[in-house]
């Protein structure tokens, strides 16, 4: 079931591809690969900095392959409530380890409800082995796609079974977390972030990130509540031209008081995307033995 739920708002975001809706997964995946670049170590910088228009724009090839490739919805996401009873810590009771989660669980099971932290590594991996054979094809490619994984992992709705506030009578509350704050507000954003680190441990370091994120998925939600508390149902929404199609969306208004309610969570997310990218990109390239790029 959750994988059809997907693959209809796959075939939705592919209408607003084409009528020019704003999602994360444009500007924000966009913002998020190009300010990366300038955390990177000197050894790094050069090369990434000659292809930023690269990474730039294929931040977004993730999403593009999302309607058309079997497979690649479930990379961008884990519903990691749907694992745990109620009162459960589900990080507890999900194994970290793939062959794990996989003989506890079952593979198709994991895979109905995402693999978006074990997917990290897997590309992790394969950027290591890009830049030891200093492929730059696929070290740029990987990189690209890297980006855009880590960020989703910073999304709390990427984290939950209710995605779309699908449970709780707030459908539509994904796109207004991640698309509607992301076109009123990015601009206004300080995303000045903490240099590239090495990250001792992938594994570790992607879980913390999913945890971290889960932990805020009642917050946006509570957000959205209280902002829909103090708008009036006939000022919420309004008509936009989007590719010259009029799509209803939420109002400035209710937009304004939902972010004030988030109080910084979308600037935060977003800064700690760009920190985190910069520094798996790093620790691929440091377990590649530092390669010279240029």
């Amino acid at each position: 079931m959750k994988s059809l739920n997907y693959k209809i708002i796959a075939a939705v975001f592919a209408l607003f591809l084409l009528s020019g809706f704003t999602f994360w997964g444009f500007d924000a995946h966009k913002t998020i690969n190009r300010k990366a670049i300038y955390l990177l170590p000197p050894g790094m910088f050069g090369f990434y900095k000659k292809h930023i228009r690269y990474l730039e724009e294929h931040a977004i090839d993730p999403d593009k392959r999302r309607h058309s490739v079997e497979g690649e919805d479930v990379k961008h996401y884990i519903d990691i409530d749907h694992f745990a009873s109620p009162g459960e810590d589900p990080f507890a009771v999900m194994p970290e380890k793939w062959n794990d989660a996989v003989k506890k669980f079952s593979e198709d099971t994991i895979r109905a409800y995402g693999i978006l932290p074990w997917n990290v590594q897997w590309v992790m991996k394969n950027l290591t082995e890009a830049f030891r054979e200093k492929d730059k094809h696929r070290i740029l490619q990987l990189s690209a796609d890297l980006g855009h994984y880590i960020a989703d992992a910073h999304v709390p709705l990427h984290t939950t079974e209710n995605y779309n506030g699908q449970m709780t009578g707030q459908e539509g509350i994904h796109a207004f977390w991640e698309s509607r704050m992301i076109e009123l507000y990015l601009d206004s954003y300080d995303l000045l972030a903490p240099k590239a680190h090495y990250i001792p441990n992938v594994g570790d370091e992607i879980w913390r990130i999913i945890a971290d994120s889960h932990s805020k998925v009642d917050l946006v939600l509570d957000a959205e509540t209280e902002a829909g508390k103090t708008v009036p149902d006939d000022k919420k929404y309004v008509y936009d031209k989007k590719g010259g199609n009029d799509q209803q969306i939420q109002s400035e208004l209710y937009s304004k008081a939902f972010h004030e309610n988030l109080d910084g969570m979308v600037e935060e997310q977003l800064r700690k995307s760009i920190s985190d990218v910069a520094s798996f990109w790093y620790t691929a390239w440091v377990n590649a033995g530092q390669p010279q790029l240029d």
